[in-house]
């Protein structure tokens, strides 16, 4: 197995709580306070507004289930997921969905970017040999 996957999905777990918290602050600025924490969670699987998070949240999910699962999780698993990872962080300023969403709170919330940083630097490590 891949020792560092529980790491990424680390990584890619906390930048999904500070993207959710940033894309909160932007709702509640548009359309007023989110009421209750039920609310915001209709709101975070609903709609359209936190949609573009959704690759993410089920790219973490993924990862859960592989290292949870029953199976044993094999190197090719692993490298799957570790693709997925690297391919959906990658931020495009055109086009529409995550790339582009993602683009903007990386310019806007320097929390974003800190949480980016994290996750990517899982993709400079050399890879362990085996």
């Amino acid at each position: 197995m891949n020792q560092p996957l529980p790491e990424l999905r680390q990584a890619l777990l906390g930048l999904h709580k500070t993207l959710v918290d940033s894309e909160r602050i932007g709702y509640e600025k548009t359309f007023g306070a989110i009421e209750s924490p039920g609310h915001f969670l209709r709101l975070l699987t609903g709609d359209p507004w936190f949609a573009w998070l959704r690759p993410l949240s089920r790219l973490v999910v993924a990862m859960d289930e592989a290292l949870d699962g029953k199976e044993p999780l094999t190197t090719r698993m692993a490298d799957a997921l570790v693709s997925q990872a690297r391919l959906l962080l990658v931020a495009a300023e055109t086009g529409e969905g995550f790339a582009r969403h993602y683009h903007e709170a990386l310019q806007r919330d320097p929390d974003v970017v800190l949480a980016h940083s994290e996750a990517a630097r899982f993709f400079k490590r050399p890879r362990p040999a085996g």
